[in-house]
């Protein structure tokens, strides 16, 4: 028998969402009506569809940083409800990545990617050996000392890769990486994206208009209209 396969077997989904519903504006706005997904732990999902769909507010929610009017969502097995640490939740086990890397610009690259590890109470020692690795696999070791605004579109976006990961998430959601970037740099962006998640073996959601990047998925998930409209 595999040993690796029915270990893996058992393990609950990275995420399960049954019939969300959100909506804004006291319900004048609809952006989600009724959503039903799976995700397999490991997983690297794309989420595609038009602006308005609902993927960036599915990210929000599975993410812990919105809630939904109805249903029902669990992340590593667990409800994500009231009875749920999310200051823990949000600093351990997801990391976010958005379009427009929402870094700080007057700190180095160093300082923005330390932040969440201190945060979370790792040690400076620890959290500096973290970067190192990071920093190295991301082709940023040389960049460590300069302030966020001296880099380019591309380095900024692997800074937040770094600083996603920093925690060892084992999720990690990402609001259109490479919607800013020009086509050489999103390429860039998305290959380093597929490698680092597959080798720490953290869950990848992505939103993303680009069909071609979604394709490289594991799967795609098309939205329209609040609702899932098909998978592959």
């Amino acid at each position: 028998m595999n040993t690796h396969m029915s270990s893996t077997a058992v393990l609950p989904p990275a995420a399960r969402m049954s019939n969300l519903w959100k909506s804004y504006e006291q319900g004048a706005i609809a952006v989600l009506n009724g959503v039903d997904l799976e995700v397999k732990q490991a997983q690297t999902v794309a989420l595609c569809g038009p602006s308005g769909c609902g993927k960036s507010t599915l990210l929000h929610i599975i993410g812990g940083l919105d809630r939904p009017d109805h249903g029902e969502i669990e992340v590593h097995g667990r409800p994500l409800d009231a009875n749920r640490n999310m200051v823990d939740f949000l600093r351990r086990e997801v990391g976010f990545i958005f379009q427009l890397h929402n870094l700080i610009p007057d700190l180095t690259l160093e300082e923005n990617c330390l932040l969440p590890a201190i945060a979370a109470g790792t040690p400076r020692h620890a959290a500096l050996k973290r970067l190192e690795v990071l920093a190295e696999r991301t082709g940023l070791q040389h960049r460590l000392g300069q302030r966020i605004q001296k880099l380019s579109g591309g380095e900024r976006q692997r800074t937040a890769i770094c600083r996603a990961l920093m925690n060892r998430p084992a999720m990690l959601l990402a609001d259109e990486p490479t919607g800013s970037l020009d086509e050489r740099s999103s390429q860039g962006v998305f290959e380093l994206l597929l490698e680092l998640t597959r080798t720490e073996g953290v869950t990848l959601l992505m939103a993303t208009h680009d069909l071609t990047l979604a394709r490289r998925c594991d799967r795609l998930v098309q939205m329209r209209d609040g609702r899932i409209h098909e998978e592959s």
